[in-house]
């Protein structure tokens, strides 16, 4: 399924907060349509590197290259960027007092400069497909934590972006809802959207995953396909951290 062309290219990447050095020498490369998942410890720099792909966070060193073009704060609009590179937080972050279709429009129309009446449109196709199509007209509250996320989802496709990240989407939810944010992520892939996921979610990580990053004190420890890494791990870092998970 995977495409060759290479959408993101991450080399030897450096982010430090502070005296705390979060990401050391992070290589990493995305293919269209591929699925990448990094897992790993909370605290070992998988969500400081999503954050640098969406350029949320600034890395002190290394290049970030996205469709072939290497980023740079000085050089590029971020905010440019960020279109082509959808990001889904951990928690929703949806206008209470916008309702759903406004939540999902507003990025288009305010930032895109699409007539309301073609986003209207298009953010009703995209709650449909993420399972909402009755619930565009109500306000977040009325929400289940699984219907946000799906509402926060539907938002960033918006944009329509060339890739996805996702930033532990399940993490905030109850068990019970996991399930529906995760089924409408699985459709994503096979449409063959480009994916990056940070993730507890192992089941999700085997199945849907087109690599496995395991990610370790600011590290990538091991890389590989799912069963590889799952079912054959080579180093005693991933070996460790599965057997304490799975």
């Amino acid at each position: 399924m995977s495409g060759n062309n290479e959408m993101i290219r991450v080399e030897k990447l450096n982010k430090s907060f502070g005296d705390l050095h979060v990401l050391k020498d992070i290589d990493l490369t995305v293919k269209e349509s591929d699925v990448v998942v990094l897992v790993g410890a909370s605290g070992s720099g998988k969500s400081t590197l999503l954050r640098c792909l969406n350029f949320l966070e600034i890395k002190n060193d290394g290049k970030i290259i996205i469709d072939g073009e290497q980023i740079e704060t000085k050089t590029h609009d971020l905010n440019k960027i960020r279109e082509k590179v959808g990001m889904v937080f951990q928690h929703f972050n949806l206008f209470p007092h916008k309702t759903v279709i406004e939540n999902v429009i507003e990025a288009p129309t305010q930032v895109k400069g699409i007539k309301k009446s073609q986003a209207i449109k298009e953010g009703k196709e995209l709650l449909d497909k993420v399972g909402l199509g009755d619930k565009y007209d109500v306000y977040p509250s009325t929400l289940s934590g699984g219907q946000k996320q799906r509402v926060a989802i539907a938002r960033a496709l918006a944009m329509k972006p060339d890739v996805m990240l996702f930033d532990e989407p399940t993490s905030a939810l109850d068990p019970e809802l996991v399930g529906e944010v995760l089924a409408t992520m699985k459709e994503l892939a096979d449409e063959g959207m480009t994916m990056v996921v940070v993730t507890h979610e192992m089941g999700f990580a085997r199945e849907v995953g087109d690599w496995v990053f395991y990610m370790h004190d600011g590290k990538i420890v091991e890389y590989g396909h799912p069963n590889e890494l799952f079912d054959n791990p080579k180093e005693e870092r991933t070996k460790a951290f599965l057997s304490s998970i799975l």
